[in-house]
């Protein structure tokens, strides 16, 4: 067809239809042979097609995960292992401490109800306004009992071991008694009054603020306890609510009191210490539970 030109001296549309003549025997001389075998037409087409299709590409394998990227999966893993180990051993200390703690209030709360008489009246100290009551910062830290009040605001308030300041208009009854326990039903509460409101007093019991009213008389008589730690007698001082009754104790006498509001406040509003014209019992502990950035107040009115 391309006379005596070699395979060299084709041109590529040359070159073409001469592959394109070599395939077409080649098939026909597949078919011729398919026929000879015994083949019907349909079969011997059938099988010169499948056999002059390409083949299906084989799979390739993966290569395997480079050594840099499993070296960082493993020092991830193993610093997650040290942040658990080390969340676990903060938690089993503080579970340790606390129990400390609680095993001193029961010792203290029960030396005091042993010593525990008839209180009788003495005339009572003036109110100082330093801070609310019921830090978490003992005497024996490193750094000593620091107030909850931030530095910027002391400034505004009465420093721990400055002058006491008396309010104004303050009368109180001097024949009153001061409470020696306190009983509140909805939280399952009964438990000694001490008189002071220091970090020693409140492992014993219910703090009552020096120069606060007593129960009964009119004034604001103040009440403070943990609710973390020495016994958490205020646990669940939160869960009171307006119309819940409380009962203040001097000596064999009771007096009752009812719920009128509930307040979560700085540890600077200490305000909320200062005397009224009205009967009030004021209870009061840190907030929120084991966290202690603020005050919670309950506050509740004499019921006639």
């Amino acid at each position: 067809m391309f006379g005596k030109k070699t395979p060299e001296n084709l041109s590529v549309e040359e070159l073409e239809k001469l592959l394109l003549i070599k395939r077409r025997q080649s098939r026909m001389e597949k078919f011729k042979q398919l026929s000879a075998e015994g083949h019907t037409v349909n079969e011997a087409l059938f099988a010169e097609r499948k056999s002059s299709s390409p083949a299906p590409p084989t799979p390739t394998k993966t290569s395997p995960p480079a050594k840099p990227r499993k070296l960082r999966d493993n020092l991830l893993l193993a610093l997650e292992v040290v942040a658990l180990v080390g969340l676990v051993a903060v938690l089993t200390a503080s579970y340790f401490n606390l129990k400390e703690l609680n095993s001193e209030v029961a010792e203290a709360q029960q030396k005091a109800v042993q010593s525990q008489t008839q209180p009788t009246a003495t005339p009572t100290p003036p109110i100082a306004l330093a801070m609310l009551p019921g830090g978490h910062s003992p005497p024996t830290d490193p750094q000593g009992a620091r107030p909850d009040i931030p530095a910027h605001l002391q400034q505004w308030v009465q420093p721990q071991n400055g002058p006491n300041v008396v309010a104004p208009n303050l009368k109180v009854d001097q024949s009153a008694n001061p409470p020696t326990r306190i009983v509140i039903p909805r939280i399952k509460v009964d438990a000694p009054i001490v008189g002071d409101v220091s970090w020693e007093a409140l492992k014993m019991g219910v703090g009552h603020l020096p120069g606060s009213a007593n129960p009964g008389e009119r004034g604001n008589l103040y009440l403070a306890a943990h609710n973390d730690i020495f016994g958490e007698i205020f646990r669940y001082l939160e869960e009171l609510e307006p119309g819940d009754e409380y009962f203040i104790y001097s000596g064999e006498e009771s007096f009752r009191y009812v719920v009128k509001e509930k307040r979560i406040i700085n540890p600077t509003d200490v305000e909320v210490m200062l005397p009224t014209t009205e009967p009030v019992a004021t209870l009061q502990t840190c907030y929120p539970y084991l966290v202690d950035t603020h005050r919670l107040v309950v506050i509740g009115e004499l019921a006639e």
